[in-house]
């Protein structure tokens, strides 16, 4: 049985592509015994002819790469194109942890941890480059007897 013009004229109607017609199986023959338009609005009315639902692109593999990312994947030797400096520029290093620094020494000024002499040599340290980060900072206060929030 040749249903050819029912799904030409099945498309025109639901005004998409032919491929996208879905005709139900159980009334194929009702369907191939319609000859007008008129029959084929029935048919559509009846839910006997659909229009298929427009298929987009999938976002599953998309999103999988997106949370990898995420947590730091993806990141090796094939992946980079820019130098180490120019990925991560060694001036933004540095402003991140000299600041984290001085808002430490800040801090311990304030809640009377350093005096103003000695938060004024620290300091001095840090804008030296002295200390990696906060840590090695907090070691070395320790080193030299200074005492810090949280020891005893």
């Amino acid at each position: 049985m040749q249903i050819t013009n029912q799904k030409k004229m099945a498309a025109q109607l639901l005004k998409c592509g032919v491929h996208r017609v879905w005709i139900n199986p159980s009334y194929l023959d009702q369907v191939a015994q319609s000859v007008q338009k008129e029959d084929i609005r029935e048919a559509i009315e009846n839910g006997w002819i659909k229009a298929k639902a427009v298929q987009g692109t999938s976002r599953v593999r998309a999103l999988k790469r997106q949370n990898q990312k995420k947590k730091g994947r993806r990141k090796g030797q094939g992946k980079r194109s820019g130098t180490a400096n120019a990925r991560n520029p060694r001036k933004q290093q540095w402003m991140a942890t000299i600041r984290a620094q001085r808002r430490t020494l800040k801090e311990m000024r304030e809640d009377g941890t350093l005096e103003r002499s000695q938060y004024r040599h620290y300091y001095l340290k840090a804008k030296g480059g002295s200390y990696r980060s906060i840590s090695h900072m907090k070691a070395q206060m320790s080193v030299e007897g200074i005492k810090i929030g949280g020891e005893q």
